[in-house]
């Protein structure tokens, strides 16, 4: 993807440079576009006539699409070709993961599949691991599960009690313990295990659901996601054969954080693809149901649900592009699990921010629908209501957003100790001299380093402890990301409806930035007058008249029945 121009930065990189360029879905490659194609064929044909079974039930119909789904190669979509995979770049996945978000719980089924299920052998596993077990993953005939999570730890998952023991005669590992909320568990054919060898050295496991030992739980019964199976996998006395651990022993976090930064990314992603089903699915029943002798459609606050709909769902496609760009290139040529992955973990936290962008934005989308639906919304004959079900559970998984928030400021203070960044270094300014966006995103940029500088000043390395101020931070950081992502490529494609949607967005990012700025400044700045002037001054805009700007904007969206761009995607998964 390195075709658009944009360049490398490191994580984080862009608070202090200004980006030349940025991947954008208008410039996306034919193998993304044919991927797209094939995957909202498949949802179309395959996948929407089973929905209903699967949300009653008939969770073994997931096995049976997942195997359909790999004979046409989305399963091996970053697999290596040595092993049956096609070895895409990851925006090609992104773009599969996008167009099954609108399915609920078989997208869940085919990320946890594709992500944490398989990627730890792709990256971790020996030669003759991969040899086992990737064909079967790339082609669908074993499903691949992920057992992380215990019933006493959730986001502290490297607190694991799950233990492991060599067996005397050294053959098998004895694994004992309990692992809860494993997605894919009633017909997963491999498990990727954490446990502590001897209670003290964290490290993963190859599990086969047939090992002696080795048994399920009852399923979940869950808000939502109903589609997909969630169970609990108990370990008693599990032989393991030795030949199945999974990279070394004590260093299975590599393989957990590692593999949640993709996982993290792809919710994102996932609650974009979701949004814009939403908004579909908003759009068509605002112009087909009438109150007072009109459709619903011709009412102002109707209307401007939708254009906020749409609105956040660009922004968040907009930061989601960007960053899987940065993601391929920085992995681009690169040979060998330690060079790759340390491309995907140099931007470990815009994969965390994207994760909040994208899944809250999914929340806003399938809440504002249901209003709009009004009663009817209520109701399992709409499909918007398991939309609404569906959506609350990604602010959960792959860590809460409340940990996924943290994660931006942290790694910023840790990098300033570190002296990779400074926090006190002026903001470069964007070539662009001109444009009031290009400045007022420098001036976001300005506050959150300001911010964070002051945090660190005030708590030292105990500003980690501070949730609350690096909460704070976090919001304005990943705010800043979106509407410069935002700007940047209403700019690239000169479309005049992005660069309304990339305004008034900015517009609420800074007025936000404001309201977090002075809800901590009372805590860390010792000049709070000044600090507050200072952050006032970074924040300043212009009032403009939004309520035409977002008529505009809905009036597209009832155009197009969805999302402007693309409503296509996802516009008929939930029918």
């Amino acid at each position: 993807m390195a075709e658009n121009g944009a360049g490398l930065q490191r994580g984080l990189g862009w608070l202090t440079d200004w980006p030349k360029r940025i991947d954008i879905p208008e410039e996306r490659s034919d193998e993304v576009r044919e991927m797209a194609k094939l995957t909202r064929d498949f949802v179309q044909r395959e996948v929407v006539p089973l929905i209903e079974r699967m949300e009653h039930g008939e969770l073994a119909l997931n096995a049976v699409l997942m195997h359909k789904f790999g004979a046409l190669g989305a399963l091996g979509v970053e697999v290596p070709e040595e092993y049956g995979g096609l070895d895409l770049p990851k925006a090609v996945g992104t773009a599969v993961v996008e167009e099954l978000a609108p399915t609920g719980g078989f997208a869940v089924t085919y990320a946890a599949h594709t992500t944490i299920g398989t990627l730890p052998v792709v990256y971790f596993g020996t030669a003759e691991q991969k040899r086992r077990y990737l064909p079967k993953l790339a082609s669908g005939e074993w499903v691949g599960a992920y057992a992380l999570t215990e019933p006493g730890s959730g986001s502290d998952a490297l607190n694991a009690r799950t233990r492991a023991t060599l067996s005397n005669d050294g053959t098998h590992y004895i694994l004992n313990g309990t692992k809860q909320f494993i997605t894919n568990s009633q017909f997963a054919g491999l498990f990727t295990v954490f446990a502590k060898v001897d209670g003290q050295h964290f490290t993963g496991f190859l599990v086969e659901p047939n090992f002696p030992g080795v048994s399920l739980g009852d399923e979940e019964r869950k808000m939502g996601i109903k589609s997909s199976s969630t169970r609990q996998l108990i370990l008693q006395d599990a032989q393991v054969p030795v030949e199945n651990l999974l990279g070394e022993i004590g260093k299975g976090h590599r393989i957990a954080l590692n593999v949640l930064n993709i996982a993290r990314f792809k919710l994102g992603v996932a609650g974009i693809g979701g949004s814009k089903g939403a908004l579909a699915l908003s759009a068509r029943y605002a112009s087909e149901r009438e109150q007072f002798g009109r459709p619903i459609a011709s009412f102002g606050m109707i209307r401007q649900k939708l254009a906020e709909m749409a609105t956040r769902t660009y922004v968040a496609e907009s930061a989601a592009y960007r960053l899987v760009g940065q993601i391929d290139r920085a992995i681009e040529g690169k040979t060998g699990t330690t060079a790759v992955l340390s491309g995907i973990q140099e931007y470990a936290a815009e994969c965390a921010m994207l994760k909040v962008l994208g899944t809250e934005t999914l929340d806003y989308c399938v809440d504002e629908g249901v209003q709009i639906h009004g009663g009817y919304g209520f109701l399992q004959d709409y499909p918007i209501e398991r939309a609404y079900r569906d959506s609350r559970i990604n602010r959960l998984f792959e860590g809460t957003n409340e940990i996924n928030r943290l994660l931006a400021p942290a790694t910023l203070i840790r990098k300033a100790v570190k002296g990779e960044m400074s926090l006190s270094a002026p903001v470069s300014r964007s070539s662009s001299e001109s444009s009031i966006e290009h400045g007022q995103i420098s001036n976001l940029k300005q506050l959150a380093l300001m911010l964070t500088e002051l945090a660190f000043e005030r708590f030292g390395a105990s500003a980690e402890e501070e949730q609350e101020v690096l909460a704070a931070i976090g919001d304005i950081l990943i705010g800043t990301y979106a509407a410069e992502s935002a700007v940047i490529r209403a700019e690239q494609t000169g479309n005049p409806l992005w660069r309304r949607m990339a305004r008034i967005s900015l517009d609420g990012t800074l007025d936000r930035a404001m309201t977090r700025a002075s809800n901590v400044l009372p805590r860390i700045a010792d000049d709070l007058s000044g600090s507050l002037d200072l952050a006032r001054s970074l924040t300043t805009r212009e009032p403009r008249d939004v309520i035409a700007v977002q008529r505009e904007i809905a009036d597209a969206v009832l155009a197009a029945e969805g999302y402007p761009a693309t409503a296509a995607v996802g516009a008929t998964a939930s029918a």
